[in-house]
């Protein structure tokens, strides 16, 4: 049986986290997901299924959609949004659907706490979990620009403001990981992998997705801001490389090397 259910879209870097977390910990996950667009045509509850002809026409659990979904109509029932009281996937549950654990961070937390390996990868005393703790908070600042800019570019919005505080947020994030790698240990925190490196390599896997949007940033005289990646952090961006090789994450991270 999973210790844990999770709805959500497909592909999505930000549940690769949870993924990833399980492969190491022996964790089961059920995952329910669909591409991004069917999304609206799912009844979203702890028993995520697509939606009958007659639910849409009675428009029970109809609900305006926002923050990438905006211009949609979502169903989302009223157990959902008692478990997950922001509305948002990736949603995850307890076995029984009366828990709801949110946001990906949290949701890759829930899994190494069912840790059945002994991996470590959430520290081995308090202070090594909190310092893993200051790597995925961190990592949400920078997500929160992520986000916006790679929104504005899939709607052919973004902005020369967008691009600048993205690109801000993009650099004070991968020096910072950079500057950790300099020590000459493997990993983020210690000398093991956890959290903070499968956080670290998801978000920046999600961040180089960009690349796909080239166009709409050459249409107003920009460039791609991970282009140039390797050279400007190049520790930071090697630590990624090897991470993609890692069997636990190049399921799906292997294909984030390509050009």
């Amino acid at each position: 049986m999973s210790q844990l259910r999770i709805f959500c879209y497909m592909p999505s870097p930000r549940v690769w986290k949870a993924m990833i977390a399980a492969r190491l910990c022996g964790v089961e996950l059920e995952i329910r997901s669909v591409p991004p667009p069917k999304l609206k045509d799912w009844l979203w509850d702890f028993d995520a299924r697509p939606l009958t002809g007659q639910e849409k026409k009675s428009n029970l659990n109809a609900c305006a959609g926002h923050t990438g979904f905006k211009g949609n109509i979502l169903y989302k029932t009223d157990e959902f949004l008692r478990a997950h009281p922001f509305g948002t996937v990736p949603a995850a549950f307890s076995p029984d659907g009366t828990v709801g654990i949110f946001e990906s961070n949290s949701i890759m937390r829930a899994v190494a706490r069912f840790d059945k390996t002994g991996s470590g990868i959430y520290g081995d005393d308090p202070y090594t979990a909190s310092r893993i703790d200051s790597y995925l908070d961190a990592s949400l600042v920078f997500a929160r620009d992520s986000q916006i800019y790679m929104l504005s570019l899939a709607d052919n919005g973004v902005t020369r403001a967008i691009y600048d505080s993205t690109r801000k947020a993009f650099d004070v994030y991968m020096s910072a990981i950079d500057r950790a790698m300099r020590s000459g240990g493997s990993f983020l925190v210690g000398g093991q992998l956890t959290l903070a490196d499968i956080c670290f390599a998801c978000e920046f896997a999600l961040f180089l997705r960009e690349g796909k949007r080239k166009e709409a940033l050459f249409d107003i005289g920009l460039e791609v801001i991970t282009a140039t990646s390797s050279e400007r952090f190049p520790r930071a961006f090697g630590h990624f490389q090897k991470l993609c090789q890692h069997e636990a994450f190049s399921p799906e991270l292997h294909a984030s090397l390509s050009p």
